[in-house]
Order: structure tokens, then sequence, then C-alpha cells
């Protein structure tokens, strides 16, 4: 799991439950994107909520996420973004 802390002391990352983000400080959690199947059965990874593109269509799932994942920390995770 990647922290990025920025200088004025926030930390941003792709939510996981790898550790308790509690003992941090107060969490604002917001979503990244949204991974959802069209209609014919195949899935569209959706970035708008952090301003990126539409990904896919995949055909399985769990490589919509991996693709999601990739995404957020090559274009918004990384600490010049």
């Amino acid at each position: 799991m990647q922290l990025i802390i920025t200088a004025e002391g926030q930390v941003r990352c792709i939510y996981a439950e790898a550790i308790d983000l509690a003992t941090i400080g107060r969490l604002q959690i917001s979503r990244g994107s949204f991974v959802e199947p069209n209609a014919t059965g195949q899935w569209i990874v959706d970035l708008s909520p952090v301003r990126g593109p539409r990904l896919g269509p995949f055909a399985q799932r769990s490589a919509a996420l991996q693709s999601e994942i990739d995404w957020l920390e090559q274009h918004w995770l990384s600490p010049s973004s």
C-alpha cells in the first residue's frame, strides 16, 4: 500500500485494509472510479471522479480492477499529481 504524504501533512492512498488508516488521523474517503458491467457483460472503468478517462471494455472484472489500480497509481497517486 502506497501512502503519499504532502508537505501540508495530508495523506493520499488507494484505499485498502492493509493498515488501519484511522490511526493516521481523520479520514476523508472519496470514490476514485466506478467499475461496472456494460450491456454486453464486459467491464468498464470510469475514472471521471478523479478527472480520468474511461478504460475498457474488459472481459473479466479482475482485469478491469487491475487496470483501475494501475491508472490510479500512475496518474493520481504519484507524488507529482
